[in-house]
Order: C-alpha cells, then structure tokens, then sequence
C-alpha cells in the first residue's frame, strides 16, 4: 500500500470514529424522549417567563446612624396577573423594607409590597415598570388532587435560579403551624426536592397549572428531606384578590377580645375553648350577657365566658376557632356555645369584619 492510500485509509478511520463518538454525545432526539421528560420540558418551557427570584432588603443602621441596605433573606415568586402582581411567601418578605424582582432575563426590578396575609403566609408585591415579557402562571384548583399524582416545583433554591424539581403529591389535607403561629389547612404534601429558596414559588401539575405554592420544609439539616408542603391554591385564590384589592383580606369575626393561644396556659384552660377577654360595652354580645376577664383589687383575674362550639361545630382553642370563621361570611349569625363557671349555655352572635 502506498503512503497516500495509506493516510487515506487512517483519515476515514478518524472520521469514522469521531462521528461514532459525537452521534454518543449528542442529546437524544425528541422521539427518544418519554412522554414523561416531554410533559415536563414543556412546562418548563411555558412557565419559564412566570417565575422570578426576591430578595428582601432591610434597612440596618450602625452605631454612627449610617443606614445601609442589607439582604435579609430572598425566595421566589410567580406573576400572578397582567398588571404584574407577583404572590410569595409572607416570610419571604417579613421585615422587609425594599423588594428586589430579578426576571427571568437576569434582570432586576423593584417591587412594592400590595398586602399580606401571616396566617395563611401568603403575601403580595407589585413589580415596578414595564412587565413585558413576563406572563401570569395558569391558575388551577387543588379540590380534585389525587395522592400519587405528578408535580413540578420551580423555584430559585440557595439562589440557583429557575431549578425544577419533580414528584408527586404524596400526601393530602395536612395542617403545618405557619408564619403567623395559625395553622395552615388542608396543605399538599409533596416528595419533589424543596429548599430554603424555593420558598414563594409554583407547584405545578402535569397540565402546567398552578395547584400550591411551595411554602415549608420538614427535615433535621434545613435541607430538603423529600417532605414538603404547599399552600393550596384554592386558599390562594380567595386571599390574593383580597389584599390587590384590599391591601388585606377581610375575614368574618366575633365582636369580641379574644384570648390567644399563647396565653391559654396562664388560665389552664389549653384545649378546652377560646376565654373571652373583653365585651365591648354597649353591643351585642353585652346585651347577650357574653363576660370577659375580670380582675380583683388584688390584681388576681378571673375568667368569664369560654367559647367551646361555633354552631355546634366544637373548637379548642384560637386556632381552631379563627379556622371554623374562615367557612363564614361577614353578618352571618352563629350560635356560641359558652361555658361560665360549669354552666353551658347558648347565644346567638353577628359576625362582624375582623380587624
């Protein structure tokens, strides 16, 4: 063989082999994705401009008064509607005195805060200027979920933005203490990776529906355990058109002053009902003979009147109760059940605007 034949021979060889090892790197074509990777590219793709990362800014002044700018703690957040209100976490924005928006472009926006909700820990913020090119994430319900269902979580995880996570529901109806010490209901349950910054962000469906916002993590090291917890989206829809339209949501309450939980024990009654603390002199429930806290010359007090049921539906404490009201409507009438001093009865009360 010749020298020319020779290099001839070796070069198509090279080719050959260099062509092998590209066609092995190569990502796969479309068809050679499962139907599975190809629903969740999809809703990647179609959320990708509905996500953006916060970051909360406190002011912190030194000993000589000079005020600096200081990131308290940052999360994520989806676009909510057209006029660009952006729903997170409450305690994604608590004590925050400046938002900052980063887009989906990596570039950064302003943003001011509309309202909040701590016990349900839902806030929300409007960014500042123009929005093209961001678009509201699609609103689902989270009624018909089913245990064992896929999910999508995207967020921005120890500020790596736009991470995408998969699971399933893996559990339904849970209760987790939130950020305003209220329990949080009916919560979804979820195994998709969730971590401190993913907080604020979209739980999605295999539709690309919003179902929850990813809210809080249960696990020994702060990171994620495969146990996870989203706010429903059905309690999302009746609190963020409150606080756009608000700046708060207005709920149903008693026109009464209210012993909280964290008092409970000072009295022993943990467990065995709401104490009234105070009837506003001159309405109803004064009329009704309702009686708060009273206090000798001595200073010691003495309770008056315990909630026990709101229309025979039996409540425990705070928590339970402020959870019975959020099934009301402000004028409602509902029937206390009241425990003074071993003697039961029952009062009809108005619900008024809880304030």
């Amino acid at each position: 063989m010749n020298t020319k034949k020779l290099i001839h021979f070796h070069s198509s060889l090279l080719s050959t082999v260099l062509l092998v090892i590209c066609s092995s790197a190569a990502p796969p074509l479309l068809d050679q994705l499962t139907e599975n990777e190809q629903n969740t590219i999809d809703i990647v793709k179609k959320t990708k401009n509905s996500v953006v990362f916060v970051t909360n800014i406190q002011f912190v002044r030194d000993w000589f008064f000079n005020e600096e700018r200081v990131a308290r703690g940052s999360g994520s957040g989806f676009v909510w509607d057209e006029q660009g209100h952006i729903v997170t976490n409450f305690h994604v924005i608590e004590e925050g005195d400046q938002f900052s928006i980063t887009l989906p472009s990596q570039e950064q926006r302003q943003a001011r805060l509309v309202g909040k909700d701590e016990n349900k820990d839902i806030a929300v913020l409007k960014i500042q200027g123009d929005i093209k090119g961001l678009y509201p994430v699609r609103v689902g319900t989270s009624k018909d979920l089913q245990v064992g269902q896929k999910v999508i979580a995207i967020g921005n995880p120890f500020g790596f933005d736009h991470t995408v996570t998969t699971g399933i529901v893996s559990a339904l109806g849970r209760q987790m203490l939130g950020a305003g010490n209220v329990t949080i209901r009916d919560m979804i349950q979820t195994d998709a990776s969730i971590n401190p910054g993913n907080s604020g962000g979209p739980l999605l469906n295999s539709n690309g529906e919003l179902i929850g916002m990813n809210t809080l993590i249960v696990s020994p090291s702060g990171a994620s355990s495969g146990v996870g917890f989203a706010v429903p989206v059905d309690t999302i829809k009746k609190i963020v058109p409150e606080i756009i339209r608000y700046g708060r949501v207005i709920r149903p309450g008693l026109p009464l002053k209210l012993l909280s939980d964290q008092y409970a024990g000072r009295f022993r009654i943990e467990g065995e009902g709401v104490a009234i603390v105070e009837v506003p002199e001159g309405g109803e429930a004064a009329r009704q003979g309702l009686r708060g806290l009273s206090q000798d010359r001595r200073g010691y007090m003495y309770l008056g009147d315990i909630i026990t049921a709101v229309d025979q539906t039996k409540v425990k404490s705070y928590d339970d109760l402020y959870s019975v009201l959020e099934d009301y409507k402000i004028g409602d009438v509902v029937t206390l059940t009241v425990e003074r001093e071993g003697k039961v009865r029952r009062v009809r009360i108005t619900l008024v605007r809880s304030d």
